[in-house]
């Protein structure tokens, strides 16, 4: 796994990984710690390092790094994000502040 606490180029986390999901990157962000766990074959696998590791359940949320032309775009879609109990009853983050916040830090911290 790899974890994202500083800001780095997608090219250079796309040439780190080591899980070759074809033209995708899994991601668990923690919302609360501003880190980024990256680079398994399972959302939940992340999830787990990251548990282990000081995370809190409801702070962390799963997404996709999608490799394009232009660099990448996020897909906020995970099994790890079927939350009923948090209002989230789907795998895509349906929680506008919830996304937006995963949003602002995964461009904050991959550039």
């Amino acid at each position: 796994m790899i974890l994202i606490r500083e800001p780095i180029s997608f090219a250079e986390l796309w040439d780190k990984r080591r899980v070759d999901m074809g033209d995708i990157m899994k991601i668990v962000v923690d919302i609360k710690r501003n880190i980024i766990g990256a680079d398994e074959e399972m959302h939940a696998d992340i999830e787990t390092h990251l548990l282990e590791n000081g995370s809190a359940q409801q702070n962390l949320w799963g997404a996709n790094l999608l490799h394009t032309e232009q660099g990448y775009e996020i897909e906020f879609t995970s099994f790890i994000n079927i939350r009923p109990g948090q209002g989230n009853r789907s795998m895509e983050i349906e929680l506008a502040d919830v996304r937006r916040q995963v949003e602002n830090l995964i461009r904050k911290r991959v550039v």
